[in-house]
């Protein structure tokens, strides 16, 4: 039997996914939560010098976007013909460029970093929110099964629910004028394995 192992912080951040892809797979593995106390020791010897890091059989993978693409291949999330893969790959790529524009928010609202996180929300959040969901919401009415892609769950789904739901915990009215992007979060967090997940994960800051 093949033996995983993910390290990452206790929080769900760029480590999420990848835990989702195992529970939608009822695939066994070593959830492993650093701290940032014992992250220093672990630097050096990790590929990158970052997490999060799969290891499957003592072989490693890090960044997460191709630790996500690999699970999601192996497991049968990441579309089902090579255009499908395709798109969920730009997808998620999007979701990276989105995420990077409102990372001065994300470390203020996280408590890494001091700042004014209501200006913050207002001159970047909010802008960044109506252009990259006004994307997504464009997908989900071209495609009309409810996911981003296809007609099954795929890995972008999973990326853009889990931030949906996150800000909206953060910004009640972060899906305000969307309602398709809200629906989308609903359908998604609704399947079975992933709510049994979602329920019974760790609490975290981030």
């Amino acid at each position: 039997m093949v033996h995983y192992k993910l390290t990452y912080f206790n929080g769900r951040g760029l480590g999420e996914c990848a835990r989702q892809i195992f529970a939608l797979a009822d695939q066994k593995y070593e959830d492993v939560r650093m701290t940032q106390e014992t992250f220093p020791a672990l630097k050096p010897k990790l590929p990158f010098g970052q997490v999060p890091l799969l290891e499957e059989d003592g072989k490693e993978l890090a960044q997460s976007n191709a630790i996500n693409r690999y699970l999601a291949r192996k497991f049968g999330f990441a579309g089902k013909t090579p255009f499908e893969e395709a798109l969920v790959d730009s997808l998620a790529d999007q979701f990276t460029d989105y995420r990077l524009e409102i990372k001065p928010y994300s470390m203020v609202a996280y408590g890494f970093q001091k700042g004014d996180v209501e200006k913050l929300k207002k001159e970047l959040v909010l802008p960044a929110r109506d252009k990259f969901l006004g994307f997504i919401t464009k997908f989900l009415k071209n495609n009309k099964s409810g996911f981003l892609v296809g007609d099954s769950v795929t890995w972008a789904d999973l990326l853009i629910a889990e931030h949906s739901s996150d800000m909206s915990h953060r910004i009640p009215e972060f899906l305000n004028g969307f309602p398709e992007v809200k629906a989308h979060m609903e359908k998604v967090r609704s399947i079975p394995k992933l709510k049994k997940w979602i329920e019974s994960r760790p609490a975290s800051v981030f």
